[in-house]
Order: structure tokens, then sequence, then C-alpha cells
């Protein structure tokens, strides 16, 4: 039996490519309101030493995980604010590898997971509030072509998940 790819333990993005129905859209919108809490309960009581373990050869560690989670998911809520406000607004793209070997990816999680808490409550609220026709609106990603409100809402209730399975397969690895 092959061992599964440690990039992907939840398994690669993989869209529907079709409008989602409004129970998907609910499961996703929970998928990112409860993320912050999944975070937090994956990383509980991990020390300095592990949190500055890599979650697999090659990868970021657990630190810059946690701090890269924060900085996707801000752009991501200004990306889906920008989509439901503009006509087909292009989207800002950002150098996640590089973010990633910033001087603050040291600090402590504790303010991360602090924001990522306060974030995710109010990007969850601002999606159960949108009208069904919201989700048809489109941007234009320079990275990946257009992309629906939709798409961008299963990308970001597939991410946190993705994440926070990096880090318990991790543990469950190193018997932490």
């Amino acid at each position: 039996m092959t061992e599964p790819d440690p990039r992907y333990p939840t398994g690669p993005f993989k869209s529907a490519g079709r409008p989602l129905t409004a129970e998907e859209r609910a499961r996703h919108i929970d998928s990112i309101a409860a993320f912050p809490a999944h975070m937090r309960k994956s990383v509980a009581d991990l020390s300095d030493e592990q949190l500055d373990t890599p979650y697999r050869e090659g990868g970021w560690t657990v630190r810059q995980l946690v701090h890269h989670t924060m900085d996707s998911h801000m752009n991501a809520y200004l990306r889906f604010k920008l989509a439901v406000t503009e006509d087909h607004p292009t989207l800002v793209t950002y150098d996640q590898d590089a973010w990633a070997t910033l001087p603050d990816v040291r600090d402590p999680i504790d303010g991360t997971l602090d924001v990522l808490s306060g974030l995710h409550d109010r990007w969850a609220t601002f999606l159960r509030a949108l009208e069904p026709a919201a989700f048809a609106r489109t941007a234009h990603h320079p990275e990946v072509g257009d992309i629906t409100v939709d798409t961008l809402l299963e990308i970001y209730g597939w991410h946190g998940p993705h994440h926070v399975a990096h880090v318990t397969t991790l543990r469950a690895r190193k018997g932490w």
C-alpha cells in the first residue's frame, strides 16, 4: 500500500465545477466557521520545538503553517468582499512562500490564533448573509483565471481542514 501524499492529507482540492447547492454552501461555510477552533485544538500544548518542526520533509514548520493560514485567510476574506462588491475584479495574489520567511513567522502563535477566531467569525457571518446570486459573481485570479464566489468558497472550505490535517498527521507520526 502506498503512503498518502503528505502535501495533501485530506486529498488535493477538487472543485465541483458547477454552482453549489444551498447545502453544499452551508457545509463549506460551517468548515470556515469551525476552522479556528480546529486549528487551536490541533496545536494545543505543542512546545516551541514541536511548533518549529516541519509538517513534512521540505515543508513549512507548524508555526509557519499557523501564520500562513492567517495570511491566506485575511487575503481570502478580502477576495470574497471584492468579488461581491465590484464588477469582475482582479484579485491580488501574493507569494505565500516569501511571506512564510518573513520575521513575524517566528512569533508565538497565540495572537495569530486569536486573529483567526475573530476573522472567521466575521467571515462566516458575511457568507451566511449573502443572497444566493452572490455566489455566482466572478472575479479574475491572475494565476487561475476567472473564478466564482462558489469556487472561492470551495477552496477555503477545503483549505482550513487541509492544514489542520497537516498538523494532526504530524502529531500522529511523531506520537505527540
